[in-house]
This record gives C-alpha cells, sequence and structure tokens, in this order.
C-alpha cells in the first residue's frame, strides 16, 4: 500500500476528539494500581524490624517484584497486539488483590516473596493493554494521554508511603488488608473501560497502520534509538529506585528523623514526579521529545551531585527537583518507542516498562548490597553519576510535531519503503 493513500485516514484519525473521560478512568485505575504496588517499599521499616531483614533482603523483595513485572509485560504486549484482551484490565488487578491480602499476613520472608510476585504479575497484566487504551483514546495528542495515564500512576505511588505512614504504621501489617477495597473498585472501572475497549474494533484494526509518513529510517537507526532509550531509562530507573527503596533509611540514618518524617519527606518526592510526568508529555508533544528527554535526564544531573553533601533544610528542595525533572522523561520516552515501532503499541509498552520495572529491581537489589557493604550514604554518593547517561540522548533521531500534524516516520527497510 502506498504511502500516500494512508494519508486521508491519518488525518481523520488525528482529528478525532480526545476520550478524556476514558483517559480519566484509566489513569485513575492506574493510580489505584500503584497506590497498591508503593505500599510494599513504604512497609519496608516495618518489614525490617518485624522479621529482621537486612537491606539486601529488602531489595530481594523489590526484585522479586520488578523482576516478575519486567519479564511477563513484554510478552503479555506481544500477545495483545495481535490478540486484544479488553478485560484483561480487571484480571491484573486481581492478581494484585491476591498478593496484597497475602501481604497484609504474612509472617515470614518466603510468604514476602511470594506476595511481591503476585503484585507483579497483575502489573504486568495491567500496564501494556492500559497503555494501548491511553493511546486509543487520545486523539492524535499521544503525549498528553500518555502523562495523564502515568501521572495517575505516579499519583498512586505518592499516595501510598502517605496511606503507609497515616494507616499502615500505627495499625501494624495486618491493615494492609483494608486497601483490597481499593483492588475491588479499581476491578470495576476497568471492567467498564474493557467495555469502552471493545467497542472500538476499527482503532484495534487501525493500530498497525498508524503513526505512517513519507520519511523513512532505516533498521539501523531504530536498533540505536531503541538501545538509546533503555539506556536512559536504566538511569532514570536506577537511580528512581535509589529513592523510593531506600531514601526513607537514608533520611533516619543521616538526620535521625522517625520513620513517619521520612515517609513525608519520600512523598514530597513521589508528588513532584506527578508534576512532572504530567507537564513532561504536553510540553512533549509541543516542542518534540527529544528536547524533553535532554532536559529530563541530563538536567538532573547537578542537583544529584549535589544531594549527598548538603543538610536536611535543602535536601527536600533538591529532592523535588530531582523528582519533577526526571519524571518528565517517561511519558517522552514511551511515545518515542512508539512512534518508532508503529502497529506494535501493546509489545513496546510492555517493553519499556517492563524494563522499567526489572531495572529498578535490580537497582534496589545492588544498591541493598552496596548499603549493606558501604554504608546507606555511600549509595547515594555513587547513584549521583548515574544523570550523566543522559548524553546518549545526542543519538537520538529528531522526531517532532509540527503545527499539530504528525511528523513521525515509520520505521520500514529503506528497500521496502514504496510497498
Amino acid at each position: 500500500m502506498k504511502i500516500a493513500a494512508l494519508m486521508p485516514e491519518l488525518r481523520s484519525l488525528n482529528n478525532e476528539s480526545t476520550a478524556f473521560k476514558v483517559l480519566a478512568a484509566i489513569g485513575f485505575s492506574h493510580l489505584l494500581n500503584d497506590m497498591i504496588q508503593s505500599l510494599i517499599p513504604a512497609i519496608y521499616p516495618l518489614l525490617k524490624d518485624s522479621l529482621a531483614l537486612n537491606f539486601t533482603q529488602i531489595g530481594l523483595i523489590t526484585l522479586t517484584f520488578q523482576i516478575t513485572a519486567s519479564l511477563l509485560q513484554p510478552m503479555v504486549g506481544l500477545y495483545t497486539d495481535h490478540h486484544p484482551q479488553p478485560y484483561s484490565l480487571s484480571v491484573g488487578i486481581g492478581c494484585s488483590l491476591i498478593g496484597l491480602l497475602i501481604l497484609s499476613f504474612a509472617t515470614s520472608y518466603g510468604i514476602l516473596l511470594i506476595a511481591a510476585a503476585m503484585i507483579g504479575t497483575g502489573s504486568s497484566i495491567f500496564h501494556p493493554e492500559s497503555s494501548r487504551v491511553a493511546r486509543m483514546a487520545s486523539g492524535g495528542r499521544y503525549g498528553l494521554a500518555q502523562s495523564i495515564f502515568q501521572v495517575g500512576g505516579n499519583a498512586g505511588s505518592a499516595i501510598g508511603p502517605l496511606s503507609a505512614a497515616l494507616l499502615v504504621i500505627p495499625q501494624g501489617q495486618q491493615s494492609i488488608a483494608w486497601f483490597s477495597l481499593v483492588a475491588v473498585l479499581a476491578m470495576v472501572v476497568l471492567w467498564k473501560v474493557g467495555g469502552w475497549y471493545k467497542c472500538q474494533p476499527a482503532n484495534v484494526k487501525q493500530s498497525k497502520r498508524t503513526l505512517m509518513s513519507e520519511r523513512v529510517l532505516p533498521y539501523r537507526t531504530m536498533i540505536r534509538s531503541v538501545i538509546v532509550l533503555l539506556a536512559l531509562l536504566f538511569s532514570k530507573n536506577f537511580y528512581t529506585a535509589s529513592i523510593t527503596s531506600y531514601y526513607m533509611f537514608y533520611l533516619i540514618t543521616k538526620f535521625h528523623l522517625s520513620v513517619q518524617s521520612a515517609q513525608l519527606h519520600l512523598f514530597v518526592f513521589l508528588s513532584a514526579v506527578v508534576i512532572g510526568t504530567l507537564l513532561g508529555g504536553h510540553i512533549g508533544d509541543r516542542i518534540g521529545r527529544k528536547q524533553v528527554i535532554w532536559v529530563s535526564i541530563l538536567g538532573v544531573a547537578p542537583f544529584a551531585l549535589i544531594l549527598p553533601h548538603t543538610n536536611l533544610t535543602w535536601t527536600g528542595p533538591l529532592i523535588f527537583i530531582i523528582g519533577f525533572i526526571m519524571a518528565s522523561a517517561f511519558p517522552a520516552i514511551i511515545v518515542f518507542a512508539q512512534e518508532l515501532l508503529p502497529g506494535k503499541i501493546g509489545m513496546v509498552s510492555g517493553l519499556f516498562y517492563g524494563f522499567a520495572f526489572g531495572m529498578g529491581g535490580i537497582g534496589a537489589a545492588v544498591l541493598g548490597k552496596l548499603a549493606d557493604l558501604h554504608g546507606i550514604e555511600y549509595v547515594y554518593q555513587i547513584c549521583a553519576y548515574l544523570p550523566l547517561i543522559g548524553l546518549l540522548a545526542v543519538f537520538l533521531p529528531d522526531i517532532r510535531r509540527s503545527h499539530g500534524q504528525d511528523a513521525f516516520p515509520i520505521i520500514r527497510p529503506l528497500e521496502k519503503a514504496s510497498s
């Protein structure tokens, strides 16, 4: 099929209105899903004391959750690219519900790992299809749609530690069971979203033919770009793992804060992530995703380098700035990758969300071992250099919107461009 013949179809697709109600529903569901997931690191201090865990064991809990999610997500996404599963979203939250209940009554380290694995499995089912729904409902505003979807998850990640500080820490581990009501609510909302998704057969069939244009990039450029994006994601998520898993311990150790005070400081970081995520996708739609990626990864470097050497007064503002700037990268990276591989939305979403989870899990395990060997402050001195990996963004092709129209490449071999 000639590319020119597809242009009327593309203009029609881009002119569709954005389904903000669907985006709000999927973003709200992401909030509830990630609020459940964020309870795991939020109760680490409680689990560390009650089960006499060391930092290495804490890192392995995160690794179990993250690896379970990361290994399954690309496979789930690849399958749903060919066989869409509208109601699988509710099934994913159901797995998290089971993991949540196991976590609330876990009395041994092995059972904790099983609970983490169940919640990770739920995440692997939820993310690829929900990311596809966000794109289907975008009306052509892909960065904004991904931001709304992702900001829900970031908000949930911020609320989780706050909920733990107010409910779980004072009431004990069994109070986690109350959050099963949150999972049930998410399942109900996602069942409704699944009904909307099921009524969009045209969008599902067209998903493999969207984002076509007259510009063509060779496979070598595509592969190089994907590798660079994954490297940038590694930098972002390895550093983020140092904050989400160990920032509370850092504050407790260095500044002698209480657990609840440390959780409130973590909430400041996670709140900054919410704001940065929401703005990042919208700005990427306007000025180009590469520019946002440049600033959001490399721009964190000076603040990350200062953080280990400052006092408590400046730690709060610095961690807010780091969270705000770094978070703007993720929607831009996801949409950039989706545009590199049109027609493989589920697989790309699963790959990048899975890689993000995997790097977070590996980072937590590695950093936990470093903390046991050299102390928690040493972890932040090492991680301060990770944002410098953002220099690799220079190897990304320049892909951007122009006056509201798509100007994205279709990635096929040059010799097949005319087919």
